[in-house]
């Protein structure tokens, strides 16, 4: 894999020529252009990690290119100006409005190959620090000392070796963004960039243009595929896409190039996609609600996260890294864990995997008092959360059902349980659910549920008005 593609913009075919044998021996990977109408086709084509742009050139001047792809005096990728005619009124000017640098004709090898290792460097780094400041801090190695989580580590450095894609699958909770992050770091795209996206959190009409990017009156607007160039691309949730951006999503894949919203000029696919799910695959399958080419498509290596309740050994380990960590990036009082209370820990079932986990330290640290975290804090924690839906919860004509009728069943009975609890307003119920608004409103109408015919009213129809 090459270190980075760069767009070399120069009206000389032999500074293009010279320029190119250079930073093809550094293992770039370099596009030419020979002026501004070719750089602008080129830049929206490739979308090159940086720009090697000449101010003087016959047509449009690079200055002028500059300011095109500037927007707030902010470049999507580090621009490099060249000139052999310039001056410091130039190179100010260039500077303000976002270039990186500016490096004068004739072009030293030293000079050239030292600035540009330079401003891929800080653009590294800037992509590292927002990714940073938008996580938090995020675990990136998944943590245990069981023989499950060391096999499951190698397995994951094994794959790491290779650039194929991988499909990730676990019950909810389970780690699978965790083990997507370790792979990327372990693989030849860590010093690229690692960007997420949770296609369930994303309504269908908004899919594409968050996928693909769009292209409108002149504007245009990367999209994650483009975020994440020369990366690795996590995509969570890969189950609940909708039919038809699988269709597209797949032929993007299959050619690796796709369009942009709006657009016509095919954008190249460089990214490793690391797809995950907790949903039986093969069973959406069945159900024509996912499609078996792009199933076959991502799956290329699978891989399987265990459930905690296959490693508690690991709990009181987990338990440890959660306290340090709740302490040093909250600020939460530190409190050790009796051997009584690990106890209970381990011999807990953990529907919710490490996410329960997790959530049940950090209550603990905060509703606990003294300096100890005890047994019976530990069972009045466990006591307080709901019991999770048992088999003998639910009604055994359920079982006699096709499973799609059964789970609109589920969603029906669900989401009238929260419209109730909520008084109909349909703003907090898509809170409590974690649904957007406008999807939430296709679901109801989708389940038959009329919410005027239920008595029910949205806080628009009544100001908050309740049957009474």
């Amino acid at each position: 894999m090459s270190t980075g593609t760069i767009l070399v913009v120069d009206d000389e075919p032999d500074i293009r020529q010279i320029v190119q044998e250079i930073l093809e021996d550094e293992d770039y990977t370099i596009t030419t252009a020979e002026n501004a109408a070719a750089a602008r086709s080129a830049y929206e084509t490739h979308r090159p990690d940086l720009v090697l742009l000449d101010i003087w050139m016959p047509d449009t001047d690079g200055i002028t290119l500059l300011k095109e792809w500037s927007r707030d005096h902010t470049l999507p990728v580090p621009v490099v100006m060249m000139s052999g005619h310039g001056t410091v009124e130039t190179a100010v000017e260039a500077i303000r409005l976002g270039a990186y640098d500016f490096i004068e004709k004739p072009l030293t090898t030293a000079k050239l190959l030292v600035t540009i290792e330079r401003a891929l460097q800080n653009a590294r780094l800037q992509q590292e620090n927002l990714s940073l400041r938008r996580h938090g801090g995020v675990v990136s190695i998944p943590v245990g000392k069981s023989k499950t989580m060391k096999q499951l580590r190698a397995t994951i450095e094994r794959i790491a070796a290779h650039d194929a894609w991988v499909l990730i699958t676990g019950e909810p909770g389970s780690g699978k963004e965790v083990a997507a992050r370790y792979l990327h770091s372990q693989s030849a795209r860590k010093d690229r960039s690692f960007v997420e996206m949770n296609l369930a959190a994303v309504p269908a009409q908004n899919m594409a243009t968050q996928l693909f990017g769009t292209e409108q009156d002149g504007e245009t607007t990367a999209g994650i595929f483009e975020q994440a160039a020369g990366g690795s691309l996590f995509l969570d949730q890969i189950g609940d896409l909708d039919l038809a951006t699988q269709s597209r999503l797949l032929s993007g894949l299959e050619e690796r190039r796709y369009l942009r919203v709006g657009g016509k000029t095919p954008v190249t696919l460089d990214v490793r996609i690391l797809a995950a799910t907790n949903i039986n695959l093969e069973r959406a399958i069945a159900e024509g609600r996912f499609r078996e080419d792009l199933y076959y498509r991502l799956n290329v290596v699978p891989l399987t996260i265990p459930a905690l309740r296959e490693h508690r050994e690991d709990v009181p380990e987990l338990v440890g890294f959660y306290v340090d960590w709740m302490v040093e990036k909250e600020h939460l009082p530190y409190r050790r864990f009796t051997t009584g209370a690990l106890n209970m820990l381990r011999n807990h079932a953990w529907p919710g995997n490490i996410r329960e986990l997790k959530n049940l330290v950090q209550r603990l640290l905060i509703l606990s008092h003294g300096e100890e975290v005890t047994e019976a804090d530990v069972a009045a924690a466990l006591g307080a959360q709901k019991p999770m839906v048992s088999e003998a919860t639910i009604p055994a004509a359920l079982f006699d059902l096709p499973m799609r009728e059964a789970r609109d069943h589920f969603e029906k009975t669900y989401l009238e349980h929260h419209l109730k609890l909520a008084g109909g307003n349909v703003g907090d119920v898509a809170a409590a659910v974690g649904m957007e608004r406008t999807h939430l409103y296709r679901k109801l109408k989708g389940l038959g549920i009329d919410l005027r015919k239920a008595g029910l009213h949205t806080s628009s129809d009544t100001k908050g008005a309740k049957e009474g």
